[in-house]
Order: C-alpha cells, then structure tokens, then sequence
C-alpha cells in the first residue's frame, strides 16, 4: 500500500518547434495489493497514450518513478504547476473560486 503520494504532471513546450508535450507520473495501489507506476503523454489539449507498470513492491515503484523523472528532466521536461483542466473546462458540478 501507498504510503506516500507520488504523483507529477510536467510539459515541454517549444513554441519555434510547434511543440506542446505533457507528460504525467504517478504511483497507484492496484486491486491485487501491488503498486503501479502509471504513464500518460500526448499533445497537450489531446488524448494520448497510457501504460502502467506493477510492481511487487512500492520501493521497487518509488525507484522506477524516479528514473522516470530523471530521464524526462533531461530531455526538457519540467514541472507544471498545474494541467489547467479545470480551468478551462470545469466540471458541471464543481465551482471554481
């Protein structure tokens, strides 16, 4: 089980190269009690794709998340401070402030 929360929303943005990436980590219990890593990418604004990796154990996931990180540091990627969905389109139930 999760005991900490890991979770990180980042982007590349490159406006000369008509680029806008987002990519998006995070650690999840599964239903069986092993924890995954949780990977989704696309064009900022459009779906894309998704993958989930199980591990048996959250240090092996912590571990794999953190490679992750270091990998899409390098490539340009940084952290966002929000995905801005809910500005954008909120939900019918929920009032933003």
């Amino acid at each position: 089980m999760n005991t900490q929360p890991y979770q990180l929303y980042c982007q590349r943005i490159d406006a000369n190269r008509n680029m806008a990436r987002y990519y998006m980590l995070a650690i999840q219990p599964t239903l069986f009690g092993e924890t995954a890593v949780v990977r989704t990418w696309g064009r900022i604004g459009r779906a894309g794709g998704e993958i989930t990796e199980v591990f048996g154990t959250e240090k092996d996931a912590v571990s794999r998340f953190l490679e992750l990180v270091l990998q899409k540091r390098k490539r340009g990627y940084r952290p966002a401070t929000s995905c801005g969905n809910l500005l954008t389109r909120p939900h019918p139930n929920v009032s933003v402030p």
